[in-house]
């Protein structure tokens, strides 16, 4: 169909409109109608553009009023018009509010060094005496980091003297690609696992998925509800009650993705509130687990090398053949992930396939099937378990079963996998009687008789500041292996808590009481003691804890039976960046040095919060911070020196994964000064004269009240030309001399006249 000219439109006696089109409450722009007698007329053309179903066979032009549902309102005086159409006449697009959108923040890492330490001594009975260390040393650059940990030991027995060694743990050069979300490593690593698989340490190559990399990212599936608006609406979203979301929709179909804040079931209610106050709630049923990747999400390990063998005893003793496995994880929809491990070496073939499915609000269903070939010999793996959660009430159960020979990597360097496991679980949370559960577990390797245990538990509170915990364990193939524990504990105040119980084993029993005083999480002292009575266990332990900015300490003794010793330890890290070393607590992840370019006593706050001042070299060790994560740091300026400036007093951190990263607020010291100006008569030049210093191009400063005017970037000798709002001119030259920390006060100075500007 040909679109209608202008004067088809508009009719015999009508006329052109270009109106101001408010559609639904979403404003549309200029669009062209007619106006005929009383009525607008609008092309097909242009209703089908703004989102408009029109019924076939329709004529063209079209009166608006003849459509179904349509409310109009036409203001000539504004030229504008108002349409409210019903979603049977108006198809808007969706409107997508993703609440989970992916930040990759670009980190950064200095050039440097860390070694991390863990000291533990004993002194015991008849000079029997102990001192271990474990220590990690760390360089980086970049997304580059070499890691390399260690363990020493020194014993001394009665009447002999020391003995020492020392092993080697791993060492691990790894480098990352965050854009990528990919880690390789080379050096000693742990292979990738499944729930029905086993990781094997080697010394080789692993190539790997990292979803660290980008930790804002949201890797399980994202629950979408649907809902349309009539009108520009307000839209909250509720999951348990709590709410998560809000903000405005247009008018039309909307679709929220946001991240739950649960596991497991939940209910969640969509509120929509218009322009005129008006709500409408919408109700959904929802199912969260991390069990799911996101369609189309893969995670995946590839690993080659050979598998390390007395880990801990020896430094370096690897299998003498090569080792290669591959995981595999998929989300072919948001329902389904697929799985899928194999493993080689001389001799053996492994390979498997499993996935979790999500029932919809009936749970999680896993499941793998796996087969092996070692040699002549074939076996098989069967795995399956369920699970369903919500607030209230948790299940779960899962089985593995081995069938003939089946075998992996780490069998031919260690135990066999167990010929059957299974485990069972359900716990249930009440609003005033506490949690109750029971769970139920199964073992048995080859050759071996199968174990089953099981054990019961209740806790509840009492008031705000008391408890009780009920346990009970059994083994069911022997039942004299019984266990019941009965505790109470209560919080004294915001420190101390105090606890007692009994424990019946068998046919002992024994009776405990202990107190404990936490260490400030900034810092502090912190106490523990304890008693013990009966099951030849009679005596206490009693500890003191110091944690400071250089690392943590404790110190203690314990009596119990016939053993009897005290003991002291220390842990904390000394890091070497931008040229000299700190003394930190243990570091773990990631950590910054903040410069204040030399000036000490700098006040630094890590996310508001207060976190030290810079030292005599103007230099602060901040630690522990997220790795690829935002991390602000700021500084507060008024207590910096008057004569320097400040780029930014705030700025974010963004280190890479166990580096450090060098982190500069721009202060640079300048040559200021205060000075006074005045004519040649003596009286201060007029307020808002123009100032430049020796020659200058840039902006000029001002002159304030009595002629003063602040002044950088001064040298030693320094002409001043400054320009009257009369437009008169004069010239005066004075010598600059920094004294001290503060800003200098000179004047009043007398400018010279040069003449005045026509």
């Amino acid at each position: 169909m040909v679109a209608p000219a202008e004067g088809e439109l508009a009719g015999p006696t009508g006329s052109d409109l270009y109106l101001d089109l408010s559609l639904n409450g979403n404003p549309q722009g200029l669009v062209h109608f007619g106006l005929r007698g009383q009525e607008l007329w609008a092309s097909a053309a242009t209703l089908r553009q703004l989102g408009f179903v029109l019924p076939a066979g329709v004529s063209d032009p079209v009166r608006l009023k003849s459509l179904p549902g349509l409310q109009i309102k036409y203001d000539a005086a504004t030229q504008s018009v108002e349409i409210n159409a019903s979603a049977e006449v108006l198809r808007l697009p969706t409107t997508v509010v993703d609440t989970s959108t992916t930040i990759v923040p670009k980190a950064s890492a200095s050039p440097g060094l860390l070694l991390n330490y863990d000291l533990y001594g004993t002194q015991g009975r008849g000079n029997t005496s102990s001192l271990n260390a474990l220590t990690e040393l760390r360089a980086f650059t970049g997304s580059t980091v070499l890691s390399n940990t260690m363990m020493s030991r020194s014993t001394r027995l009665p009447s002999e003297g020391w003995t020492h060694d020392s092993v080697r743990l791993d060492t691990t050069l790894s480098t990352s690609f965050p854009e990528d979300m990919l880690t390789l490593r080379v050096g000693d690593t742990t292979t990738a696992s499944l729930p029905w698989s086993r990781s094997t340490r080697i010394g080789g190559v692993q190539l790997s998925r990292n979803f660290a990399l980008q930790p804002y990212r949201t890797t399980t599936p994202l629950p979408a509800f649907l809902g349309a608006a009539a009108l520009p609406s307000q839209v909250e979203l509720y999951i348990n009650g709590m709410r998560q979301y809000t903000g405005q929709v247009p008018a039309g179909p909307f679709q929220l993705k946001t991240v739950p804040s649960i596991n497991g079931a939940g209910n969640a209610q969509v509120v929509l509130t218009d322009a005129f106050g008006r709500a409408t709630t919408l109700d959904f049923s929802l199912y969260d687990t991390q069990r799911l990747l996101e369609a189309g999400l893969s995670d995946w390990s590839v690993d080659l090398g050979m598998v390390r063998k007395d880990y801990g005893l020896r430094s370096f003793q690897y299998g003498s053949d090569p080792a290669a496995s591959g995981t595999w994880r998929y989300g072919v929809n948001n329902s389904f992930t697929m799985e899928a491990h194999g493993e080689a070496t001389k001799g053996l073939v492994k390979a498997g396939v499993g996935g979790a499915w999500l029932l919809g609000q009936s749970g999680v269903l896993a499941g793998a099937v796996a087969h092996s070939s070692y040699r002549s010999e074939q076996g098989s793996l069967v795995n399956l378990g369920y699970s369903w959660r919500d607030n209230h009430f948790n299940f779960a159960v899962e089985g593995t079963r081995t069938y003939g020979e089946y075998r992996d990597v780490a069998s031919l360097y260690g135990s066999a996998p167990p010929r059957g496991s299974g485990r069972a679980s359900v716990g249930y949370t009440t609003g005033s009687f506490g949690s109750f559960g029971l769970s139920y577990l199964y073992l048995r390797y080859p050759a071996q008789a199968a174990t089953r245990l099981a054990s019961v538990y209740w806790f509840s509170a009492i008031g705000r500041s008391a408890s009780v915990n009920v346990s009970l364990n059994q083994n069911l193939d022997n039942r004299r292996e019984r266990s019941l524990y009965v505790g109470f504990t209560w919080a004294l105040d915001g420190k101390i808590t105090a606890s007692t119980g009994v424990q019946r084993d068998g046919d002992r029993t024994t009776f405990s009481a202990d107190a404990q005083s936490s260490i400030p999480g900034e810092g502090g002292i912190g106490w523990r003691a304890g008693l013990r009575q009966g099951g030849g266990q009679n005596g206490g332990q009693a500890e003191v804890d110091y944690l400071g900015r250089y690392g943590r300490a404790m110190a203690g003794i314990s009596v119990l039976g016939d053993s009897r010793y005290a003991y002291a330890g220390a842990t904390g890290s000394i890091a070497f960046m931008g040229g000299q070393p700190f003394a930190a607590r243990r570091i773990d992840d990631a950590f910054a040095v903040v410069s204040t370019d030399g000036i000490a006593g700098v006040p630094v706050r890590l996310e508001n919060r207060d976190i030290g001042t810079t030292d005599s070299h103007g230099m602060l060790l901040v630690a522990p911070l997220r790795a690829y994560q935002n991390n602000q740091l700021s500084i507060d300026p008024m207590q910096l020196p008057a004569d320097v400036r400040i780029e930014r007093v705030k700025t974010v951190a963004t280190p890479s994964d166990r580096a450090g990263t060098l982190v500069r607020f721009g202060i640079t010291p300048v040559n200021a000064a205060a000075l006074l100006l005045a004519d040649e008569a003596g009286k201060p030049l007029p307020l808002g004269s123009r100032v430049r210093v020796n020659g200058g191009t840039g902006e000029p400063a001002l002159v304030g009240f009595d002629g003063a005017v602040y002044l950088e970037s001064l040298q030693a000798r320094n002409t001043l030309e400054v320009q009257t709002p009369g437009g008169g001119r004069c010239r005066v030259s004075f010598d600059y001399r920094k004294e001290g920390a503060g800003i200098p006060q000179i004047g009043p100075l007398r400018c010279i006249r040069e003449g005045k500007t026509p």
